[in-house]
């Protein structure tokens, strides 16, 4: 799994909603979003440890 297909994932779900800082939804996804995207290394090691543990087993991309 690649930390750039879970990050366009993320982008994606906060994208489909109306951008409004006042919703905890649209809030939350943004700055999680924002975070992980300065964090795509530690994102990336972390994906590969739960790879090993056949935790993407079942996605198809």
């Amino acid at each position: 799994m690649k930390a750039e297909t879970i990050l366009a994932e993320l982008n994606r779900l906060r994208s489909d909603l109306p951008k409004d800082p006042s919703d905890i939804e649209w809030l939350t996804l943004h700055h999680v979003f924002c975070f992980v995207s300065y964090k795509v290394a530690d994102l990336q090691k972390y994906l590969d440890e739960q790879a090993a543990k056949g935790a993407f087993d079942d996605f198809e991309p």
